[in-house]
């Protein structure tokens, strides 16, 4: 039968929008997804597993730049500074190291009483806040220490946790240099004046732990996700919460586009449940929600087991999903995205 000449341009359509959409699958960890990060430009990408190895990848073809090595334990967070010199990771061989991107030589290390979670770079690249896990009776810890000496002796913030507080899950630099952010395995947000090493602000508007905190372009706002099933969107002045995502599974990580008003989630159970409860493959999806009316309007299929890092492109043309299956998945959005307009 002959199609009319229309259909044939939607199906050659609809199949080169296929096409395009393709994401490029990147596999050089041998484990679990801990976190990805875009530089600042977005021609690297820089991911973190379980296996001992940082990869820097770069992001319009997926080829690997290379790895890091140096690591005896999982690493759990990293963060390039904003001019792509230095990387900073964080594992938990008890370590902070930093490195030279360029060469992939590590410059020095500091060596923590207990796993590192979470470490960033100031809005300088003048220092890094990492904190540590409690364990092995040492409490969890946020350390604040000059990037330039990076020495462990003379920190510029440091702060223990007491031993029955909430351990510090994820962080992240607000208002420059001056303050920093920290969600809390109970749900609670902190928030901290470096120079006065002082509590400023707090609030538990979250039930459970918060997996991830990003904040949009601007730094003005920033969203957390968090195993209660939601994500939700704060303004970094007050930590007030303005808007709440909810799914039915837990989040690990939330990404606010610098293009428009959405964001993009990814979860799914805790890795030990999924053997018991997933039976379609490839079912974990990244989820769209309209930053201000809270409403999803798309989904991405793909990883074979719960998304542990998304991080929008920095033009945001596209989106890199991390997952526990050891995949990096990298997505140039389509022009229906692009099209794509919420009706009010």
């Amino acid at each position: 039968v002959a199609l009319p000449i229309s259909t044939k341009l939607i199906l050659l359509d609809s199949l080169l929008q296929e096409i395009i959409m393709k994401p490029l699958m990147m596999h050089g960890h041998e484990r679990s997804i801990t976190q990805i990060k875009y530089n600042k430009e977005g021609d690297l990408l820089f991911s973190s597993a379980k296996d001992h190895h940082p990869n820097v990848w770069y992001s319009l073809n997926g080829e690997r730049l290379g790895t890091f090595d140096g690591h005896c334990g999982a690493v759990w967070a990293l963060d390039p500074k904003w001019d792509t010199s230095h990387l900073v990771t964080g594992a938990a061989d008890n370590s902070v190291r930093l490195w030279d991107i360029q060469t992939g030589k590590e410059l020095s290390v500091i060596d923590t009483k207990s796993a590192v979670r979470t470490v960033n770079f100031s809005y300088s690249g003048n220092m890094v806040c990492y904190t540590t896990d409690k364990q092995m009776g040492y409490p969890c810890e946020i350390n604040v220490v000059d990037a330039r000496t990076f020495n462990a002796e003379e920190p510029v913030f440091k702060v223990a946790i007491p031993t029955a507080g909430p351990k510090v899950t994820s962080m992240i630099w607000s208002g420059l240099d001056d303050l920093l952010i920290t969600g809390h395995d109970n749900g609670d947000l902190v928030q901290w004046d470096v120079k006065t090493q002082k509590k400023l602000k707090l609030t538990s508007d979250h039930s459970k732990t918060i997996t991830d905190i990003q904040t949009n372009k601007d730094g003005s706002m920033f969203v957390t996700s968090s195993k209660d099933n939601t994500s939700m969107l704060f303004d970094s002045d007050n930590i007030e919460c303005m808007k709440k995502y909810v799914t039915e599974r837990p989040v690990n990580s939330a990404s606010i586009s610098p293009l428009f008003d959405h964001v993009v989630l990814g979860g799914g159970q805790d890795a030990m449940d999924v053997t018991t409860t997933s039976t379609r493959i490839g079912k974990f999806e990244a989820r769209f929600f309209h930053l201000v009316f809270e409403e999803e309007f798309g989904r991405v299929k793909g990883h074979f087991g719960p998304i542990n890092s998304v991080q929008f492109h920095p033009d945001g043309k596209g989106y890199a999903s991390g997952g526990e299956d050891g995949y990096v998945r990298v997505h140039q959005f389509d022009e229906a995205y692009f099209d794509f307009k919420f009706d009010f």
